[in-house]
Formats: C-alpha cells, structure tokens, sequence
C-alpha cells in the first residue's frame, strides 16, 4: 500500500508539473517528423541530407546511420553552429 501511494503522488506531483509549466516556444524554422522508410527513400533517390545523430557518444559509437555526424543533444545549444539552415536536416 506504501508503494502505490508512493507511486500515486509521484504521478500527482508530475502532473502538478506538467500543468503548470506554459508551453515550449515555436521553432525558429519548420519542423517536420519523416518516419525511417521515407527518409531510406529520398536518400536512395539521391536527396541531399544532413544527418544528425543527437544521442550521447556512446551511443553513436555503437550504431548510427552511416555518415552521420553526432552532436549530443545536450551539447546542441553551443553546438548549434553547425546545423545547417538550409537543405534537409534530419535529428534523431
């Protein structure tokens, strides 16, 4: 019983959170989501794209999309220099 009440007010206080929080601002350019098998598609039919990796090292080091570059999401802000503006920019 503990444990449910426990878990029950971790849920009522992300809530709490989560409410009262006011919304993200827009981005500052379009964003678009491209599920795996339409970007598979304008890559094999020759669409130039910038492909950036925004897990940690480790886990690019371990797999990642062959010619990607890794810009950890974390390191983005300062790092945001180098992602292109124009073009097809694809995060994952």
């Amino acid at each position: 019983m503990r444990t449910l009440r426990r878990a029950l007010a971790g849920v009522v206080a992300a809530a709490t959170l989560l409410v009262g929080t006011s919304p993200a601002a827009p981005p500052d350019h379009p964003v678009s989501f491209i599920a795996v098998d339409e970007l598979r598609a304008l890559l094999d039919g020759g669409t130039p794209a910038t492909i950036i990796d925004v897990r940690t090292q480790e886990e690019f080091e371990a797999l990642h999309i062959r010619g990607a570059r890794s810009i950890p999401l974390r390191a983005m802000r300062a790092r945001a220099v180098e992602v292109p503006r124009q073009g097809l920019v694809v995060l994952y």
